[in-house]
C-alpha cells in the first residue's frame, strides 16, 4: 500500500511530456523483452533434449510455461501502453477536463505498477532460465571431458 501511495504522489506532479516519455521508454523496454522472448524460444529449442531429462523435467517445464505467460503478458502490456499513449491528447488539449485527466493519471499510475511488477518477475524468470542452461552446459562439458 505504501508503494502505491508513493507512486500516486509521483503521478500527481507528472506533466504530459514526462508521461509521454515514460510511455516511449516502456514501449522500448517491452519491445526489447519481446526480442528476448524470441531468443529464449530459440535457446529452448536448442536444448530441448536436455530440458526433457527426467530429473529436472517438471521444473524446466514450469520455467518454459512461465516464459510463455511472460510473452503473452508482454504483448498485452505493449497494447495497453499504445492505447494509453494515444489518449495523451486529454492532457495536452487546452480544455479543462479534471475527471478525464485524473482518470488518465490513475491509468498511468496503474501502468507504472504493472510494468514494474512485470519487469521484476521477468528478471527472476530470466535468471532461472539462464541457471538451467548454465547447468546443462556444465553437464555437457563434464560428459565431453569423460
Amino acid at each position: 500500500m505504501k508503494n502505491a501511495q508513493t507512486h500516486s504522489r509521483y503521478v500527481d506532479w507528472l506533466n504530459a511530456d514526462q508521461m509521454h516519455k515514460n510511455s516511449k521508454e516502456w514501449l522500448s523496454e517491452l519491445r526489447f523483452i519481446k526480442d528476448e522472448h524470441l531468443f529464449f524460444e530459440d535457446l529452448i529449442k536448442s536444448y530441448t533434449l536436455d530440458l526433457l531429462e527426467p530429473p529436472k523435467f517438471v521444473h524446466n517445464k514450469e520455467i518454459i510455461d512461465k516464459i510463455s505467460k511472460s510473452k503473452k503478458r508482454n504483448k498485452l502490456l505493449i497494447k495497453a501502453i499504445k492505447v494509453h499513449a494515444n489518449k495523451l491528447q486529454i492532457m495536452l488539449d487546452e480544455i479543462e477536463q479534471p475527471k478525464e485527466e485524473e482518470a488518465y493519471k490513475k491509468e498511468h499510475l496503474n501502468l507504472i505498477i504493472d510494468i514494474s511488477e512485470f519487469e521484476k518477475k521477468y528478471r527472476i524468470l530470466k535468471m532461472e532460465l539462464f541457471d538451467i542452461i548454465k547447468t546443462i552446459k556444465k553437464h555437457q562439458k563434464q560428459i565431453l571431458l569423460i
